[in-house]
């Protein structure tokens, strides 16, 4: 990043605003929002600045999100870290894995148009058509998973219970992943996402960077040593699943290399239940917070749609994804340099005031909701028709069982930049 930007003070961020985006805690506690709310009003394409960051651009803006994620040949996914990190993290990363800022080579790290390939390989089990035709095997499962909530004497963690078991069921079934096998991918997703987390880690308190990266290390190397072993297996028996597919795949008239293959494997596995797990969570947060949101989809059950993409907008579990500049440029009045690292905070465009009407209340009836929480452009989820159909799915099977729900103690958020969502939900419920 040109030093000169530096220095400039209209476009540099505040040391107090700065502070709480590269505190994992900040995440947690909603302090985030407010200092969301603070830089689309004062400086929607600012620079932080900090000791142990490499400076970024925070570009907090709805409208300049689009745009950025659109302009896939000005801002590249993979030249650079995709994830928020900092520098020494960066570095340890980078000196364990052969040079590369990435531990995983998925298709979130794929500019067009290598990207635009690997998508192709499974876009067309994820396309609304395909679907649709899971949905009697998704029922199913939810049903299973509510009819295990509904015994629990009216009262369970319903992160635990419900929302980290049910989309994980039902990604590791399309994979073709044995049912006994998902507590490893559950263990080993947390393990991924929240390393930041001490609940997670096993540390006393937040790692440091070069045990931060080690760590991560270590879990994708358990991810690779599973998936090796069903990918062989895939290509000595296919089936008709995902795994397949993946394990099986060809570009060019060449397999796709290792690498790939396991970032492909990895990346459907996480994102296909972690994101989905925090949406749903927060969604029954909001019911047990306020009776008559709960009352009023009972008795408007058309609002069902509503509702899901509300609680996606309101959750955002992706915070961010990083891109960097591939030449000098100018974009909202300020001069890019090539290089230079910009962090897209998808959780600040769904509050963006611009966009929506009364944006820091969840409305389970909002007419109008452009919300990118899935991300926009071509790296738009690939898996977020499937999001939608899981949750909607669940709470058409949950909500009719219910006379009421309430919180029945603390819910707590995890504590980490990237993906983020509740990690505790304690909720009392009486049964129809």
């Amino acid at each position: 990043m040109a030093e000169k930007l530096l220095g400039a003070d209209d476009v540099l961020i505040p040391e107090n605003i700065v502070n709480v985006l590269t505190d994992p805690a900040a995440y947690a506690d909603n302090r985030i929002y407010d200092a969301y709310a603070w830089l689309r009003e004062n400086n929607p394409l600012g620079v932080a600045r900090q000791d142990g960051f490499m400076p970024f651009w925070v570009v907090s803006r709805h409208a300049d999100i689009m745009e950025i994620s659109r302009r896939n040949h000005d801002f590249h996914a993979g030249d650079i870290e995709n994830t928020f990190m900092d520098k020494a993290s960066g570095q340890q990363i980078r000196a364990i894995n052969n040079g590369s800022p990435h531990l995983i080579q998925s298709l979130v790290v794929m500019d067009p148009p290598v990207h635009t390939k690997y998508r192709a390989l499974t876009q067309k089990w994820f396309t609304p058509g395909n679907i649709r035709k899971l949905e009697d095997d998704i029922r199913q499962i939810a049903r299973k998973a509510v009819d295990k909530m509904c015994k629990s004497d009216g009262e369970c963690d319903f992160v635990k219970d419900v929302a980290l078991g049910y989309p994980l069921h039902v990604i590791m079934s399309i994979f073709g992943v044995p049912e006994e096998d998902e507590p490893i991918m559950l263990r080993l997703t947390q393990e991924l996402f929240g390393a930041q987390d001490p609940d997670y880690s096993g540390a006393e308190e937040a790692l440091s960077a070069e045990d931060y990266a080690d760590y991560l290390a270590k879990t994708v190397a358990g991810f690779e040593e599973y998936f090796a072993k069903l990918s062989e297996a895939r290509r000595r028996e296919p089936r008709d699943d995902l795994a397949t597919v993946i394990a099986n795949a060809v570009i060019n008239g060449e397999p796709i290399p290792q690498r790939e293959e396991f970032g492909y494997y990895i990346t459907v596995a996480t994102a296909g239940h972690d994101t989905t797990s925090s949406s749903t969570a927060v969604a029954m947060w909001e019911l047990a917070s306020d009776p008559e949101k709960l009352q009023k989809i009972k008795s408007n059950p058309e609002l069902m749609s509503k509702f899901i993409e509300e609680a996606v907008r309101w959750a955002t579990p992706i915070k961010s994804f990083m891109r960097s500049a591939t030449k000098d440029l100018e974009y909202g009045g300020r001069k890019i340099s090539k290089g230079d690292w910009f962090m897209l905070c998808y959780a600040s465009a769904n509050r963006d005031e611009d966009v929506f009407d009364d944006p820091d209340s969840f409305l389970v009836d909002r007419e109008k909701n452009n919300q990118i929480a899935y991300g926009y452009g071509a790296h738009v989820c690939l898996g977020q028709h499937l999001a939608r159909l899981e949750m909607r799915i669940l709470f058409e099977e949950l909500l009719p069982r219910i006379k009421s729900v309430s919180l029945n103690g603390t819910p707590e958020r995890g504590k980490y930049w990237f993906i983020n969502g509740p990690k505790h939900l304690p909720i009392r419920f009486e049964l129809e």
